[in-house]
């Protein structure tokens, strides 16, 4: 395996497959088989498949390959839950996956015993790649974001407006939304992940990079502040959007981020813990590329460059509002200095999904991992409130094509100096 999956600096992966396992369970204790099954749009995946996917791929490259004995639990399944990797075969449809009723949760559950069975089983002999364990920890990561953002979106859908947990009260902090800017002087520095710490294949290589001397700012931009940008016609102004933004606006009828609704002359919002006001102090979130370039434009800044932000979070520790808080919902950003880079919202920035020098995909169908996507999409950067706390790093690049919006998606501007 290529040292582009390096697991060193990560608990030893043998260990944390229980734990990681474990919390995808938890996710999902509370949901029915119907829960599970619904799929709301083709971007989105139902919760039982995102079960059953992620221990498809412990089975299929850990388990499969390995000449003891190991038998699959159905043959059928690598056609079913194989996502995209095509060097492996031909997969089921996605936009049809909310179709399969069967196998039911319980029998998806079955399976995840038996390969969670398999692999304990096999732990300390030495014969489990190392390597192929610790990506796929962080892919069953990966996918715990992707479970919640995905039944917000179907449960979102539903006019009752169903929980995924029970709602809790907004909390009022005393102190004030963080303010200001942070500026740096520019000139060479190194971006990219430490070859020596675990890390998706396009986080490095590692590499230098110019930049002239820019700020950014201290939080992201609230939920008050894109109140105004709507008030002041914001989506309704050609003149502050890309073309294929203004496009897009007109094809959907946008006229507020995902999962605003107008309530009494005031906006509330479809969340986690049910429909909810919308928190004025915490950062705005569900929008797209499309919408964060226009409030830039509108305010009269810019969105930041990934090599920018990076530059400005390495100094930083990699901890803020993520899954581990159990909030699943943005945070005022308060207090002094920079605030919020790490967890609350993804960062739009603005820079496309394009390999860093030297890149180079790994070998096999595991190369088709991350290399394959990089034409199109714009990268995000910081982690979320539904974001693994593992994931959450000055390096780590999450990418979205620039019109999508039901992930937990923000902005914090830039400005020349």
């Amino acid at each position: 395996m290529p040292q582009n999956f390096a697991s060193t600096a990560r608990k030893d992966p043998e260990s944390a497959f229980q734990d990681v396992r474990t919390r995808m369970m938890l996710l999902a204790s509370e949901l029915s088989d119907a829960d599970a099954t619904i799929q709301s749009m083709e971007d989105a995946s139902p919760a039982k498949w995102h079960l059953a996917h992620t221990t498809w791929f412990f089975e299929t490259f850990l388990l499969a390959p390995l000449d003891d004995g190991y038998k699959l639990f159905d043959e059928r399944y690598n056609f079913l839950f194989n996502s995209y990797y095509e060097s492996v075969g031909a997969r089921h449809a996605r936009p049809q996956r909310g179709m399969l009723s069967r196998p039911s949760l319980d029998d998806v559950k079955a399976y995840r015993a038996h390969v969670d069975d398999a692999i304990a089983a096999r732990a300390g002999e030495g014969i489990l790649d190392r390597e192929l364990m610790a990506l796929g920890l962080a892919h069953e990561e990966q996918h715990q974001e992707l479970f919640l953002t995905d039944i917000l979106h179907a449960f979102a859908q539903n006019p009752i407006n169903p929980v995924f947990r029970k709602p809790e009260p907004l909390v009022v902090s005393h102190e004030e939304v963080t303010s200001g800017w942070t500026g740096h002087p520019g000139g060479e520095i190194e971006i990219g992940a430490d070859p020596d710490s675990f890390h998706f294949d396009c986080e490095g290589p590692r590499h230098k990079a110019l930049l002239t001397p820019f700020r950014l700012r201290n939080n992201a931009v609230t939920n008050r502040e894109w109140k105004e940008f709507i008030s002041d016609g914001g989506y309704e102004t050609p003149l502050l959007w890309l073309s294929d933004g203004w496009a897009t606006v007109e094809e959907e009828g946008w006229e507020a981020p995902l999962y605003w609704r107008r309530r009494d002359d005031d906006w509330r919002s479809m969340t986690l813990r049910g429909e909810q006001s919308v928190d004025d102090d915490a950062p705005v979130c569900h929008i797209s590329f499309y919408e964060a370039d226009a409030f830039a434009r509108w305010v009269g800044h810019r969105l930041p460059t990934e090599t920018e932000w990076e530059a400005i979070a390495q100094t930083h520790a990699p901890r803020g509002n993520d899954m581990s808080t159990e909030r699943y919902r943005p945070a005022p950003q308060t207090g002094t200095g920079i605030s919020g880079l790490y967890g609350d919202v993804w960062e739009w920035t603005g820079s496309a999904y394009l390999p860093y020098p030297g890149f180079r995909p790994a070998t096999g169908a595991v190369g088709e991992y991350n290399g394959k996507f990089m034409s199109g999409q714009m990268v995000l950067r910081g982690g979320s409130c539904a974001t693994s706390p593992g994931h959450v790093r000055s390096s780590y690049r999450n990418f979205f094509h620039p019109n999508k919006r039901w992930q937990f998606s923000g902005l914090r501007l830039a400005e020349d100096v």
